[in-house]
């Protein structure tokens, strides 16, 4: 029979093998999950009608979490003002300030981009903007105006970019889904989950031009 102190030490030894295999199965899962993740980008990137940029997010704005993030891309690489993000998910935002190899994103979610859109399934169209940091900073929703105030919105319809002329975003790209639509006295507003989730983005990309 082995002593007490024998199976401590073994006991002590298995413990640290068990932490090892986690830490190693760990790690494999986050491999796996990053590289079904790049496999959907690249799918993405070929199918599209457009020149697209890859880009990583590099830093976020602590201060306006939901407002603006800064890609590793810049004019050196193509990219100006005014240009859409986006992942293969849907729209991230559009650049703003742009340098030799960064650039500033201002997010979907902030307040000043503003974004023509349509809701699927109907013919309504309206502006989506974020809200007021101190209305609704937690959530990082979205809200679309102008709609018809007997429009028969439902949760869950698919918002899409509207594609305005002059305008910023070419049609078609996924905003969100509608969470809940509310009737005004003049008109309609549906209140839009984004279909990126922006706190866990990581790669995105820049639409640069028509193939």
């Amino acid at each position: 029979l082995k002593t007490l102190d024998e199976l401590e030490v073994e006991n002590k030894q298995l413990l640290e093998e068990n932490s090892e295999l986690r830490a190693a199965n760990s790690l494999l899962r986050e491999l796996e999950a990053e590289n079904s993740r790049l496999r959907l980008s690249l799918d993405f990137r070929e199918r599209s009608s457009f020149k697209l940029l890859p880009a990583r997010i590099v830093s976020r704005d602590a201060s306006t979490w939901w407002n603006t993030v800064r890609i590793n891309r810049g004019f050196e690489d193509g990219v100006e003002a005014d240009q859409p993000v986006l992942t293969d998910s849907g729209l991230v935002g559009k650049t703003t300030t742009v340098s030799k190899n960064e650039a500033i994103v201002v997010l979907v979610t902030d307040e000043s981009c503003r974004v023509g859109a349509r809701i699927e399934g109907t013919r309504e169209q309206g502006i989506v903007t974020g809200f007021r940091v101190q209305e609704n900073e937690a959530e990082g929703l979205l809200q679309m105006n102008f709609l018809s105030k007997n429009a028969p919105i439902e949760p869950g319809q698919p918002v899409v970019t509207a594609g305005v002329v002059h305008g910023s975003f070419p049609p078609g790209i996924p905003v969100g889904k509608v969470t809940e639509f509310k009737r005004r006295a003049l008109d309609g507003q549906a209140i839009v989950e984004p279909a990126v989730d922006l706190a866990a983005a990581e790669d995105v990309f820049v639409l640069i031009e028509k193939k």
